[in-house]
């Protein structure tokens, strides 16, 4: 498997490989690279070079230390500098998509365009937050094997997703406790939002019509105010994992995007 030595950590990645256009898919929290795998294949069979990884704290990843969303954007940027990438697509679901935003502020002459999955530029609210930290203390105490997981399952993905249980085998194999560092990057997330009109790269933003974590308005008010040609698509009946839940309409708008690139 290979790593990428960068920012004092030792990434986890996937690369196609090929001379294509690159894109770079980050993913959200629990998550992992291979919640990418429905979009790796058509991306791949079109010729497009497709970069997946894990970041910190998750998958093959480990955290040395404290972090924020800026260190994880300046870790994308470092894991381009690695494999020679001097500008791609970045893509992010959820806090993949809280990174993306701050890559394009940090450095908006390396993102050639971005896809925001599930996402939204703001911090926390108090009640948000209180809600949260209830849920994640309950899984400090409880695990996720029962009720609590049968909770977080709804924050991420709609009722009826079959594909849930492949994700939650995955959370009951890591302690709660190690989610620590991650918990704490999310919850203290700073916001973008009078900032996103500085960004203007062509961006898709897609979301699902039902995402408990985070309200399809918040999505479309993040489409809004994205400084360059910004494509709004609302995922009919998903929840918060829109590219797992309906591949299909996913990579139909995001190879008609990216084939807008020219």
């Amino acid at each position: 498997m290979p790593f990428a030595d960068v920012n004092g950590q030792s990434i986890h990645y996937i690369d196609s490989g090929g001379d294509g256009p690159p894109i770079v898919l980050s993913h959200g929290f629990s998550m992992g690279h291979e919640m990418w795998a429905p979009q790796v294949g058509p991306l791949t069979d079109a010729g497009w070079r497709v970069v997946t990884y894990d970041e910190r704290g998750w998958g093959q990843t480990t955290n040395t230390e404290p972090f924020t969303y800026w260190d994880l954007a300046d870790d994308v940027l470092a894991l381009m500098d690695h494999l020679g990438i001097e500008a791609a697509v970045l893509g992010g679901m959820s806090q993949g998509g809280f990174l993306t935003l701050r890559a394009a502020l940090t450095s908006p002459e390396r993102v050639r365009a971005m896809v925001l999955v599930d996402s939204e530029p703001g911090a926390l609210s108090d009640e948000d937050r209180a809600q949260f930290q209830g849920l994640f203390d309950a899984a400090l105490a409880m695990g996720l094997a029962g009720e609590i997981g049968d909770m977080f399952q709804g924050v991420l993905f709609a009722p009826g997703y079959e594909g849930a249980a492949i994700w939650r085998a995955k959370w009951n194999a890591k302690p709660v406790s190690a989610w620590a560092a991650a918990k704490d990057c999310l919850f203290d997330r700073d916001s973008v939002t009078d900032r996103l009109a500085e960004i203007t790269c062509p961006a898709l933003v897609l979301h699902g019509e039902v995402d408990a974590a985070i309200p399809i308005e918040r999505g479309r008010e993040m489409a809004d105010g994205l400084g360059g040609p910004t494509t709004f698509v609302e995922v009919p009946g998903v929840g918060h994992s829109s590219n797992l839940e309906d591949a299909a309409t996913v990579n139909a708008a995001l190879m008609a995007f990216l084939a807008g690139l020219g």
